[in-house]
């Protein structure tokens, strides 16, 4: 069979398998011994590669029941997976999770995971960071942990009131289904539009969320930011600097969303006042909260009660609610949007106390939704047991909650950082900000227990897809909502 190839010498015709056969013929006259042996290794190794990548492409689409049948498999020893742009290491137990925490960050590193997956130089209006932590982030994270969680008191109140708000005006721009005002509603894009707003009043206050071109920018910022990012990971590396560039340039609502923000972060250095800073909320969390609420409408009136008894010191303190928080915790145990936590991008070679290797640019793990449902952390692992993590005692005082199918032997808070719920990381690396995305997604959804009753509209559909990690809900999933009385 001829094939014909154009060089800079000209044209060849070359008879491919001609070629192949003396070069098996040629080996095989000098080998002796095993004549055969170069045909099997070379395929078997063409063979084991074309196998990873079809993995690799495969994991963009089923990362989250990949990760679980690796995760299944390997008795919680190191397992790889290959992703089309990323080697990545996954540990579980909780020796090799401290290892990966206490690897300096010159080693590996946080930020250097989060600017491969985020390509800021391409996504964020030309803006980068360093691959490892320094200076810049004290502020940050110091806003975040301290000046911010101490500033709930201010903040929670003024959230719920506008929650009710903004909700009442989509209710009333919403199609109307019944004689009683009931109204289907798209969950997942309308929780979007409420958590950018009630996040941006937190982050800029009243002046720039009274901006709709901003606020339009901000909705879109986030979503043409990672769509971005993905585009430009799955390119030859030669050519991401020539689309990101061009896609960067396409951005209209970075340069809006920045042009805003330039003016007001200036405003605030001069007042030195850093109370309203905030942090991105898991809105994909509240939504699945509120799916689970409709597929669990048991947990519903005893979560109400504590509401009725309690809402005015959480609005006081931004603590409290045990069972709502227990909820929301076992919400995302059995519905994380994301299959893994604890990023780390080797930027020196890393090897584990087991001799599993890490080589520059590869990441290590861990995979958190699958530790979320082994049976060595948590009973009936997957039962849903909405007052799992409760204190008995508190279950006890009262014979009005249901009897939890499943009950931790310790209980715990949705904050609380372990190695067996990584949602918010772990160890020196854990989430600043989880104080504040905790209290704000129960201000959402308390606001919506209290004031609404809800329904799936089609409870038995699925409610998300998988893109690598994450479990996106689907955009078209709807939900009934009616004004409580």
């Amino acid at each position: 069979m001829l094939r014909n190839y154009v060089t800079d010498q000209g044209i060849y015709s070359v008879d491919v398998s001609a070629l192949v056969c003396c070069i098996l013929i040629a080996y095989g006259l000098w080998s002796q011994h095993k004549p055969l042996m170069l045909t099997y290794n070379l395929f078997g190794n063409v063979a084991k590669v074309v196998r990873v990548r079809m993995m690799a492409w495969q994991y963009l689409f089923r990362g989250p029941s990949i990760i679980q049948h690796y995760f299944d498999k390997s008795n919680e020893e190191p397992f790889e997976i290959h992703a089309p742009d990323v080697r990545m290491v996954f540990v579980s137990s909780p020796k090799h999770i401290k290892e990966l925490d206490s690897a300096p960050d010159t080693v590996l590193s946080l930020n250097g995971a989060a600017k491969h997956m985020l390509q800021p130089v391409y996504t964020m209006n030309g803006f980068n960071w360093f691959d490892r932590r320094g200076v810049e982030g004290i502020g940050f994270v110091r806003t975040l942990r301290t000046l911010l969680t101490n500033n709930l008191p201010f903040l929670v109140p003024s959230l719920g009131t506008l929650m009710q708000v903004r909700w009442k005006e989509l209710m009333a721009s919403s199609k109307v289904t019944n004689e009683i005002g009931s109204a289907q509603i798209y969950l997942y894009p309308a929780i979007m539009k409420l958590v950018v707003l009630l996040n941006a009043r937190s982050l800029f206050g009243e002046d720039l969320i009274k901006n709709h071109r901003f606020m339009s920018s901000a909705l879109r910022y986030v979503e043409e930011t990672l769509l971005s990012a993905e585009v430009v990971k799955l390119l030859p590396s030669f050519l991401a600097p020539i689309v990101g560039g061009s896609l960067s340039r396409c951005l209209s609502s970075h340069k809006t969303f920045f042009d805003s923000l330039i003016p007001a972060t200036e405003q605030r250095l001069r007042e030195r006042n850093l109370k309203r800073q905030g942090h991105q909320v898991p809105e994909r969390t509240i939504v699945y909260v509120i799916h689970d609420l409709c597929l669990h409408p048991e947990y519903i009136e005893p979560i109400r009660r504590e509401l009725e008894a309690s809402y005015e010191y959480f609005e006081r303190t931004g603590q409290g609610l045990p069972l709502l928080d227990s909820f929301i915790k076992e919400s995302t145990r059995l519905t994380p949007v994301e299959s893994m936590s604890v990023r780390r991008r080797a930027l020196q070679p890393f090897t584990l106390s087991d001799g599993t290797k890490v080589s520059v640019g590869e990441w290590a793990c861990a995979p958190s939704a699958a530790i979320n449902t082994h049976a060595r952390y948590y009973p009936s692992p997957e039962t849903f047991s909405g007052f799992r993590f409760v204190d008995p005692a508190i279950l006890s005082d009262t014979h009005e909650y249901p009897t939890p199918p499943a009950m931790q032997t310790k209980p715990s808070k949705l904050t609380d950082v372990d190695h067996s719920f990584l949602m918010w990381g772990t160890g020196r690396m854990a989430c600043p900000g989880r104080y504040y995305a905790s209290a704000f997604m129960k201000v959402v959804i308390a606001q919506l227990l209290m004031n609404y009753d809800f329904e799936l509209v089609k409870p038995s559909h699925a409610r998300w897809i998988s893109w690598r990690v994450a479990k996106i809900p689907r955009p078209r999933t709807k939900v009934v909502f009616t004004a409580r009385d």
